[in-house]
């Protein structure tokens, strides 16, 4: 099976004036876009929620965070997903130093998704002389083989299907 090959962004990640509506959400309402980015994606509405509350919370234990785990996932996991280039490093720069860009870029890339058609081609098969399984009419004496036969229905062994 051959892999697709990957495919760039929808957008890039200062693409902000293609789509103002997302960046304008995004400016005034950081924590509600990474929300519905994370809901959007399938996963917990709430875990952008980590990359707010969760240095803080580990600052008090005296643990250093530096990367928010939540966009790092997130985007790794849209990467993947879609065959979408990029690195590991790329992801972590980014979350690092543009994280509510990286919001606002993956909120882009699902709204681009949601609008792309997804193809999907079916086919009938058919299946050509099929075979009933006998019945026995009243008043008509059979004689039954040595060997139990298998029921079901059998296809003739000159018939070749093929399916495309």
């Amino acid at each position: 099976m051959a892999e697709k090959p990957l495919t760039d962004w929808d957008s890039g990640l200062l693409d902000c004036f293609e789509d103002t509506r997302t960046c304008c959400y995004g400016f005034w309402c950081c924590p509600c876009l990474a929300c519905t980015v994370s809901g959007r994606f399938g996963e917990n509405n709430c875990l952008p929620l980590c990359d707010i509350i969760g240095p803080g919370v580990f600052a008090a234990f005296g643990i250093p965070v530096c990367v928010p785990p939540a966009v790092l996932s997130v985007r790794a996991a849209m990467r993947n997903r879609y065959g979408i280039k990029g690195s590991l490093c790329k992801d972590i720069a980014i979350s690092c130093f543009c994280e509510w860009c990286s919001w606002c870029q993956m909120h882009r890339e699902l709204r681009h998704r949601k609008k792309t058609p997804t193809v999907v081609n079916i086919q009938n098969n058919t299946v050509v002389n099929m075979q009933p399984i006998p019945t026995v009419q009243p008043g008509v004496m059979m004689m039954m083989p040595a060997q139990p036969v298998a029921t079901g229905f059998m296809t003739q062994p000159t018939v070749v299907i093929q399916t495309k």
